[in-house]
């Protein structure tokens, strides 16, 4: 088995994906989960955007606040654990590390 192309996408299913950079206005505990946390995110656009991301292991509410990362902004929204999500923010697992720009972005900036 070639390991160069096991479970490849075409670049199509790729540019599907509505990538951007965010700025997390802030961040609370989940009412009803230990690990994840309810961020309300600037993308850019006229009302910030609610996301849940299972990242609280990781970083306090007080860190989160101002930090650019980025995200998926074209998901469909899902209701995690009573709280409805409208995006992802992207992070390398165990432990969650946020995926971020390396100089400041507008929020809202497409990654290419």
């Amino acid at each position: 088995m070639d390991p160069l192309t096991n479970d490849k996408i075409p670049y199509s299913s790729f540019e599907q994906l509505d990538l951007k950079v965010g700025t997390i206005l802030s961040a609370q505990e989940h009412p009803n989960a230990d690990k994840l946390l309810v961020l309300s995110v600037d993308l850019g656009e006229s009302e910030p955007r609610t996301i849940v991301a299972g990242i609280k292991s990781s970083y306090t509410l007080e860190e989160l606040k101002g930090k650019q990362a980025i995200f998926v902004a074209n998901l469909a929204p899902v209701t995690l654990r009573g709280v409805e999500s409208n995006g992802m923010i992207l992070a390398a697992s165990d432990p969650p590390i946020l995926l971020q720009p390396d100089k400041t972005c507008d929020p809202g900036t497409k990654i290419k």
